[in-house]
């Protein structure tokens, strides 16, 4: 099959262009294992998104700004967002959120929290006005029951999350 035409390959994305000038990507999804005492634990988030009309479980994540490094997008949005200071450890490859759609794009950053730093022990968000996030954290150990039980509950699963999970799994599964 021949690709498309200039004439209709036009930008797809669904929504106003996000991508600063000069930019590889549009954000960053963020993965922050918390080592609390009773073991790891994936810090997640629940928020309200119009274009499905529900809350859906997702990692940390937000846009980039000009003249950001992925790294440092990450470790500020993890700031904003969640409370949490951390410090980026590993960056993926550029990932397509769903090419088949639209053409907005990501790295997810690998973030380590020191949970022994004073900043780390009570974290407060500092969100934006139009931002009603709630941040959470699931054992490691239980993530894909977490997920199935969550929803059940009538929340939606960020694609990131579940794949996530279920790298989790075929781990566990194949004892790698």
């Amino acid at each position: 099959m021949a690709p498309p035409s200039q004439a209709n390959s036009k930008n797809l994305s669904s929504g106003p262009l996000t991508r600063p000038a000069n930019a590889e990507i549009d954000g960053v999804g963020i993965v922050t294992i918390l080592n609390k005492p009773t073991g790891p634990e994936l810090l997640l988030q629940k928020q309200y998104r119009p274009p499905i009309d529900k809350v859906v479980i997702e990692v940390p994540a937000g846009l980039i700004d000009a003249g950001e490094t992925p790294e440092q997008c990450a470790v500020r949005e993890l700031k904003e967002e969640t409370g949490y200071v951390g410090v980026a450890e590993q960056t993926s490859p550029v990932m397509y959120n769903d090419p088949g759609f639209c053409n907005t794009n990501l790295n997810m950053v690998h973030v380590r929290v020191d949970m022994s730093l004073p900043e780390n022990q009570n974290p407060k968000p500092e969100l934006e006005e139009n931002e009603f996030i709630e941040c959470f954290s699931i054992p490691i150990s239980s993530l894909f029951e977490a997920m199935k039980q969550l929803e059940q509950e009538g929340y939606a699963i960020d694609a990131r999350v579940g794949t996530l999970v279920e790298g989790v799994e075929l781990a566990k599964k194949w004892k790698f």
